[in-house]
């Protein structure tokens, strides 16, 4: 069984820089890395270099913090370990984002800020990594050890001497709470914090008094031991019954499907789901938020399965399915279409990542997804009728209107420019709005890396992710699609991306509002004030680093755009703005848009 430490296959080399974080090569690093790289045997025996060793231990070699008065001596401990980089970020909602992008591409991610007015800023951020289920360290510097217990009233509360108000808004984000104001149990509780967090994959929430870091104590004298968390076990009865049940119910099916949901992350079982896919021959589906997380140049995948929104001809083969399993999946008012999903209970096995469900019959518990869908590959009887019944219903997609010579930019033209541009070199950031439908029918090629927040969905997300992501696996690019209504709402990171080094590219689609609430709602809250976003970004570059922009209205000045992106601007940060008319939505967008509404606007029950 796979027990590393978090998602490690490249990190990057150690770099204490806070002001340049640029990386140009990549080196492999161990589950553990061996103490001398780590601070030397024994280099500083303090509460800030023992939390410091843990966090390169477990693959976090970048931190994103914001600086404040109750975190700057651990800050100080942070930057003294040669193999951690502190990424300084305009604000910690953004800090959170960053975090939670570098998670993704890492399998664990840490942020810094300060006592309650960061804290409480971060936690928007953390939230919507606990509902992607993310590992997320989020370490806060916190009151002097001092003034626990007193009647005191400290600078950035809300003025009552009460320290818990920070603790208690964590306590339903985050899967452990530990509050260090005291060196004798420093050690247990910022391990038990960290190995809570990879354990459970949700973040977690470390307060330190702000003059701990420094002091030595001898519980961190020597180099702490390696974690080794020990790995859950399926109940062995449990999985031959839950194999043996889906076996028979599956085998007696005539057109199976697999369908892959978001949870497969969390599981790790996205190459067990495809160890089944290809044993069994059943067409292969994702959900929306799974995008990503299964291999789409697999031969038998036939798309995104969503409902109403699903793209072509996948709705109607897994929706007429007499048998289908779901791995993993998330259903709500979203990735349901307003709860409009043709499917039947009856008809699907649902497995979670320690639970099998089958139709209405029984359930089984203790269950491992990856061991389940493992066993189960070499229980089926190979059967491709309904990856037939696609193949011969489909009918390749229509390509978009040739346009006339300067006609105004339309979306789906982008979408098709922006689709040339993938290969295993590159990962795409999706923002919440328009964004999701558009880049939901891009094609992913092998190893092109793909994200976006639909548990969640909190606009703004992407810019903070983008800088995270990019961060933890230097070696691809990232092209980012955002809104401009979402742009304004954590747009100064730019700025950190700079500053780092980054050559992400960033497609700004301005039209001119929330163009997703539009299509739920219209009103003219929607409608916001236009920036010249170039203007902006050229501003933020203020001729320090590389970076370059463009304004394009039409398709020849985004086909040179992007020549230009990936030709001689291809080792700079390329931010092109897409103008485009405030109506021009996917067609997807359109019809979930209208059922979401529905769904919100149901009248209530008779009482």
């Amino acid at each position: 069984m796979d027990t590393r430490i978090g998602s490690l296959d490249a990190a990057k080399p150690a770099c204490n820089d806070v002001v340049s974080c640029n990386h140009t090569t990549s080196a492999a690093i161990q589950p553990c890395v061996p103490a001398t790289v780590i601070n030397g045997a024994g280099g500083d025996s303090t509460l800030g270099g023992h939390l410091a060793r843990r966090l390169v231990e477990i693959g976090v070699t970048d931190v994103f913090s914001v600086p404040g008065d109750f975190n700057l001596t651990l800050l100080d401990h942070l930057i003294a370990e040669p193999a951690l980089n502190l990424v300084g970020c305009c604000n910690e909602l953004n800090a959170g984002y960053a975090a939670d992008g570098y998670a993704r591409a890492r399998g664990v991610g840490a942020c810094v800020v300060t006592f309650t007015v960061g804290g409480l800023s971060v936690l928007n951020a953390i939230a919507g990594a606990y509902s992607e289920n993310l590992p997320l360290i989020c370490i806060v510097g916190g009151p002097n050890s001092n003034d626990y217990g007193t009647s005191r009233i400290l600078h950035h509360t809300i003025g009552l001497p009460d320290f818990s108000q920070e603790l208690r808004c964590f306590q339903t984000i985050t899967c452990f709470q530990a509050v260090v104001n005291n060196l004798e149990d420093a050690h247990e509780l910022i391990d038990t914090a960290i190995s809570t967090a990879l354990k459970e994959s949700k973040p977690v929430y470390i307060s330190i008094s702000c003059n701990l870091p420094g002091i030595p104590h001898p519980t961190f004298s020597r180099d702490p031991v390696p974690f080794s968390l020990s790995p859950r076990l399926s109940n062995k009865m449990g999985l031959e019954a839950a194999v043996e049940a889906a076996a028979e119910f599956l085998n007696k099916a005539v057109k199976p499907v697999l369908v892959g949901g978001p949870k497969l992350r969390v599981a790790t079982a996205s190459d067990a789901f495809v160890e089944l896919a290809d044993a069994c021959g059943y067409a292969l589906a994702v959900m929306p938020s799974a995008k990503g997380q299964v291999p789409e140049h697999h031969p038998h995948f036939i798309g995104t399965y969503w409902g109403a929104v699903s793209t072509a001809f996948c709705a109607e083969i897994v929706e007429s399915a007499d048998a289908y399993l779901f791995a993993g999946p998330i259903f709500n008012d979203y990735s349901s279409v307003g709860y409009s999903l043709l499917l039947k209970k009856e008809k699907a096995i649902i497995v979670q990542p320690d639970r099998v469900v089958i139709a209405n019959g029984p359930a089984f518990g203790c269950v491992l997804m990856k061991d389940f869908l493992k066993a189960l590959a070499k229980r089926l009887k190979h059967n491709n009728t309904a990856y037939e019944n696609y193949h011969r219903i489909f009918v390749p997609e229509g390509h978009p209107l040739k346009a006339t010579p300067r006609e105004p930019l339309r979306v789906n033209v982008l979408f098709q420019h922006i689709q040339k541009m993938l290969s295993g070199e590159t990962a795409v950031i999706a923002e919440t709005g328009d964004s999701w439908f558009n880049c939901q029918k891009l094609k992913l090629p092998k190893g092109c890396g793909y994200e976006f927040q639909m548990q969640y969905g909190s606009i703004g997300w992407s810019v903070g992710a983008t800088l995270g992501y990019a961060q933890a696996v230097p070696e691809k690019r990232v092209i980012a699609c955002i809104g401009d209504g979402s742009f304004q709402v954590t747009a100064q990171d730019v700025s950190t991306m700079l500053r780092c080094g980054q050559k992400t590219i960033i497609f700004l689609v301005n039209n001119g509002g929330y163009t997703i609430e539009v299509e739920i709602h219209d009103g003219p809250y929607n409608v916001i004030k236009n920036w010249n976003y170039t203007g902006l970004i050229d501003a933020i570059h203020n001729g320090e680093g590389k970076c370059w922009t463009a304004k394009v209205f039409c398709e020849e000045e985004l086909v040179e755009a992007i020549a230009t992106a990936t030709g001689h601007k291809r080792d700079s940060l390329c931010f092109i703005e897409v103008i485009v008319h405030k109506d021009d939505t996917s067609k997807e967008l359109l019809e979930w848009g209208s059922r979401v509404s529905a769904a919100n606007s149901r009248p209530p029950n008779p009482q």
